[in-house]
């Protein structure tokens, strides 16, 4: 990451699939009518509707004309208004919820790491390195090995290093992230081909391991990874459009309508292919739209790069690090806010997120009063004095639950008990009136809203060792995280006008569960089953169709 990148890293929000004419001239036709005279083309009913809505939380059915919502009331009542062109879904007593909105994806690259090798799961140094050779025989020599997510802590700890995989993938470059994106690491092919100096001092806000002898061992941390990417060629533009259709299709099938990507100005022009709409738009329209401006204050936990106020439990002489200066953070976030673009940035430690939080209010003070909806992403280690000041400043949290669950396996260890009542804090910020959104950060953790409930509400972590919760003190109850992942989400994008509650007028983008999530077990939430995903009023995931 440098300096520059502040500048030209945007989120694309867009709702999934990226489609279509036919939808836009329905919502002119419906614009004409009465709500008496509008046709039901889709009537859900017989379910547990939780709408989202705080003047009307709950209900049995609802009825779509077209990609708006038009009636949601009692089964009956929508019942009287189909007729033989309507579609009827029976709930069958399951959970009818509005689409999901992942606040937080790195769409295109889920996309591509869908194909390639796939490390999250390696549990031993063994198994790293034979899924990587076993990738390698599948592709021509020369071609690059990315992706993979890999996680040192499924194994203890250690990293890995690039004389593990030079000996089983001497023809390729392999340049494979850790799952928080904020190291990665090289084979030699990948550091010759990068002309990576076997010497040389660290780079500014990164850090390049090395081995006894002082050799680079492989691993790039945060700014350093700079060193590498510029040598990795482009994917080919019909390689993108796969991945593009191949995340719409992963996230529709877990219930997410809409996200919110994180990335950069070329990405833009992938999602452009999709939607050609754009253009006539200027920002956007209701599928897709240009949306923050991100920055970034320092790295993750996981790679001991997170800003934090005190050294690490386990490093007592490392605080993590800065990957842009404070004046470069206020310098950008005050000539973003005066051109009234929607500011957001990433700040995982305590160090960084109490710097972000300042910035924030001085620049609030400087410019004064608007409705700016300033964001954190992650906010994961939060000083406490800092929690109150999410809700008081308006800064809206924006964070990804399942990294709760799969840190609290091994966070302990690095901030200590202390700071870890602090961490993911999505009760306190409830508490203290901050806004949250919920999102995955995918692919550093899946894009599936289900796992994402089920980490905020019980906190157990994937290995089951906290099985009343890492944490308890912090759960949230199962309404306040579906508001997170849908009206939360909605507003935290300016869009709570067209989305994120089952409201009639709203966008038709329903989901419909197997079960009614707030009346089981809490520890069963992850079992439930998407049954039923609609974007705009028509169907995009039918679990019947796939079976």
């Amino acid at each position: 990451m440098n300096q520059d990148d502040f500048s030209l890293a945007l989120a694309v929000r867009c709702r999934l699939p990226l489609t279509s004419a036919i939808s836009f001239f329905a919502v002119f036709l419906c614009a004409t009518m009465t709500d008496a005279q509008q046709p039901v083309t889709i009537a859900i009913v017989n379910g547990a509707v939780w709408t989202g809505d705080l003047t009307k939380p709950w209900a049995q059915a609802v009825a779509l004309s077209g990609e708006r919502i038009v009636v949601v009331g009692s089964t009956l009542e929508i019942r009287r208004r189909v007729s033989s062109q309507t579609r009827i879904i029976d709930a069958k007593g399951g959970m009818v919820v509005p689409g999901f909105i992942d606040s937080h994806v790195h769409f295109l690259a889920g996309g591509l790491n869908l194909a390639s090798v796939q490390l999250r799961d390696a549990k031993t140094p063994a198994e790293f390195i034979a899924r990587i050779k076993a990738f390698a025989a599948t592709i021509p020599a020369g071609t690059w090995i990315t992706g993979g997510d890999w996680d040192h802590q499924n194994w203890g700890g250690e990293l890995p290093q690039r004389s593990w995989i030079d000996s089983v993938a001497p023809n390729n470059p392999v340049w494979i992230n850790r799952l928080d994106g904020h190291m990665a690491l090289a084979n030699t092919a990948a550091m010759r081909a990068a002309k990576v100096p076997m010497s040389g001092g660290d780079i500014s806000g990164g850090t390049i391991t090395r081995d006894a002898s002082g050799t680079p061992s492989g691993i790039f941390k945060d700014n350093a990874q700079s060193l590498i990417d510029p040598a990795v060629p482009d994917p080919a533009p019909a390689m993108l459009d796969r991945a593009l259709d191949a995340a719409m299709t992963y996230a529709n099938d877990r219930g997410v309508t809409s996200v919110d990507h994180m990335g950069t100005w070329g990405d833009l022009a992938v999602f452009e292919r999709a939607h050609r709409t754009i253009a006539a738009r200027g920002r956007g329209d209701s599928w897709l739209r240009i949306g923050g401006l991100k920055g970034f204050v320092d790295g993750s936990l996981g790679s001991h790069t997170a800003a934090m106020l005190q050294p690490f439990t386990d490093a007592p002489a490392d605080t993590g690090l800065l990957v842009n200066t404070p004046q470069d953070l206020y310098t950008w976030t005050s000539n973003a806010d005066k051109s009234n673009l929607h500011v957001i940035v990433h700040a995982i430690g305590d160090r960084a997120i109490s710097l972000q939080l300042n910035i924030f209010e001085r620049v609030e003070r400087e410019d004064g009063e608007k409705d700016r909806r300033f964001r954190i992403e992650h906010a994961q280690h939060i000083a406490p004095a800092d929690v109150p000041r999410f809700g008081q400043l308006g800064v809206i949290p924006s964070m990804q639950p399942y990294h709760a669950i799969d840190d609290g396996r091994w966070a302990e260890k690095v901030i200590g008990p202390e700071r870890a009542k602090t961490t993911y804090a999505f009760r306190s910020l409830e508490d203290t009136h901050a806004r949250l959104a919920f999102g995955s950060d995918w692919p550093v953790a899946p894009a599936t809203p289900l796992e994402g409930i089920y980490a905020a509400v019980t906190r157990r972590t994937l290995d089951d060792k906290h099985p009343g919760g890492w944490v308890p003190e912090q759960k949230i109850t199962v309404e306040e995280a579906l508001r997170a992942y849908t009206t939360g989400a909605a507003y935290a994008t300016f869009e709570e006008n067209e989305k994120g509650s089952l409201t009639p007028g709203k966008l038709a983008d329903v989901v419909i569960i197997d079960r009614d999530l707030t009346k089981i077990r809490p520890e069963t939430i992850r079992d439930a089953k998407i049954e039923y995903t609609i974007v705009g009023g028509r169907v995009v995931y039918d679990r019947d169709a796939k079976r």
